[in-house]
């Protein structure tokens, strides 16, 4: 299906539901949990997961998000900035969204730089995870990404080419794109050797084997008792999806909806998917 289609669609019967995207007021009987998404780097809230958000709330969930990590004079660009900056930003949404729908706990479904945030928020900011209850992660760079490869080049003339592709990264006002590569400071906090996943927290992380922007794509997955890792083509073997298009296609949808769930044995009919790095 066409994602116009699902817009459309989903559109519909959101109307029909009566719910809104980040309609306070909402609430479901079926899915109580309200459900927090966070986009990639270079996003939006309107783009990037607007369509499984869509498709969420046709779904009979409430979904909630916003833009973080943008520039005030230039807010077409989310997650630019500092990774502990936009953590702080998004704590506090979580803490608005929490307080505002009176919901006891929160879902967090991010993809990309917005799955590391699912994955750092609640484990360093002050009091979030006690806010969240279950955590789905779109392909994170959890241990660094060398985007693309990129990164080896970087490495060819040893740690100084590295931290001359930080400065510049900092120059151009993408500090996030600096500490989300190898050895980023962002990525060295995460796996300080203290558990990733909080008490009370459940995480499923879900990548694909062809996606060419988080590389290496092992990379994202969490290696810790009870989460639940899983490959897209695991589940749906033709699926071509890459890195951009897991936010737009159905069968991770569905694989969202069964971590979200917690049904993970839920059958769905696989679709071809859309390729994209």
């Amino acid at each position: 299906m066409h994602p116009s289609t699902l817009l459309a669609t989903a559109a519909t019967l959101t109307t029909a539901f009566g719910y809104a995207i980040n309609d306070f007021a909402c609430r479901s009987t079926d899915h109580p949990n309200p459900v927090v998404l966070l986009h990639g780097l270079g996003a939006t809230y309107y783009e990037d997961l607007n369509y499984l958000q869509l498709w969420l709330q046709a779904q009979g969930y409430c979904t909630y998000a916003e833009t973080y990590g943008a520039y005030a004079g230039f807010p077409f660009l989310g997650g630019l900035k500092s990774i502990n900056e936009s953590a702080a930003d998004i704590a506090d949404y979580i803490r608005e969204v929490h307080q505002e729908t009176g919901a006891e706990k929160i879902d967090l479904v991010g993809h990309s730089e917005g799955a590391f945030q699912t994955l750092y928020v609640p484990k360093f900011e002050d009091g979030i995870s006690e806010l969240v209850d279950k955590m789905v992660a779109i392909a994170p760079p959890t241990r660094g990404t060398t985007f693309i490869g990129i990164y080896n080049l970087a490495y060819l003339f040893g740690d100084v080419s590295r931290e001359a592709v930080g400065e510049v990264l900092d120059t151009l006002g993408c500090p996030a794109c600096d500490e989300l590569g190898p050895d980023g400071a962002a990525v060295e906090r995460l796996n300080d050797g203290e558990p990733i996943v909080q008490s009370g927290n459940s995480l499923t992380v879900i990548a694909s084997k062809l996606d060419e922007m988080v590389t290496p794509t092992s990379t994202s997955f969490v290696h810790e008792d009870g989460v639940r890792n899983e490959w897209v083509q695991d589940t749906c073997p033709l699926d071509p999806v890459g890195h951009i298009g897991e936010a737009y296609d159905l069968n991770v949808w569905n694989l969202v909806k069964n971590a979200l769930d917690d049904t993970p044995n839920r059958k769905f009919i696989c679709l071809l998917g859309s390729p994209g790095k």
